[in-house]
C-alpha cells in the first residue's frame, strides 16, 4: 500500500484521500451489509479519521440513519463509499474497493459469520461469529500493523 490512498465514488463526483495506514481491516457477513452491499459480504479499511478527508463532492447519508452509525453515500451513483460510528468518532470506515489502488487490500478479520453465506470465503485470518469483543480489538489492531511490516 502506498500512502496517501486516493479514491472516489463509481461516477467519481465523490473524492477522498487517506493519509494514515488503516488500522486493520474486515470484511463483515451481517445481513445489513450483505443488503447494503448487494453482495456476501462488505469490506471495511478502519482509519483514523485524522487521517481521512472527503477531497471533493458532498456524500450524503443513507443505510442506517440512526444516532450510533452513519453511512455515507455519493449523492449521484449512490455508492456506499464510508461509515462513521459515532460512538468511535475517531474512526472512519472506508470501503477499500473505492481507493483507485485497492489491490493491496485483503481483510484481516470477518465478523458475523453466523449470517455468512455457506460459499462465502474471504481469507481473512480471524473470524467471529459477530463483532469481536471490544477488549479484543487491541490484539487485533497490533498483530494486523505486524503483518503489514515488511
Amino acid at each position: 500500500m502506498k500512502l496517501p490512498l486516493e479514491g472516489g465514488c463509481r461516477c467519481d463526483a465523490v473524492r477522498i484521500r487517506v493519509t494514515e495506514a488503516p488500522l486493520i481491516t474486515f470484511a463483515c457477513h451481517c445481513n445489513g451489509c450483505q443488503r447494503m452491499s448487494s453482495s456476501a459480504f462488505s469490506l471495511t479499511a478502519l482509519c483514523l479519521a485524522s487521517g481521512f478527508t472527503v477531497t471533493k463532492g458532498e456524500p450524503v447519508i443513507g443505510g442506517l440513519h440512526g444516532e450510533d452509525v452513519q453511512h455515507y453515500f455519493c449523492g449521484h451513483c449512490m455508492t456506499w463509499m464510508f461509515t462513521r460510528p459515532a460512538p468511535l468518532p475517531h474512526i472512519v470506515n472506508v470501503r477499500p474497493t473505492m481507493f483507485d489502488d485497492h489491490a493491496w487490500f485483503a481483510p484481516f478479520a470477518e465478523t458475523f459469520t453466523k449470517t455468512k453465506l455457506p460459499w462465502a470465503q474471504t481469507g481473512a485470518v480471524h473470524s467471529f461469529e459477530e463483532f469481536p469483543p471490544m477488549d479484543a480489538f487491541e490484539d487485533l489492531v497490533k498483530a494486523y500493523a505486524a503483518q503489514q511490516k515488511p
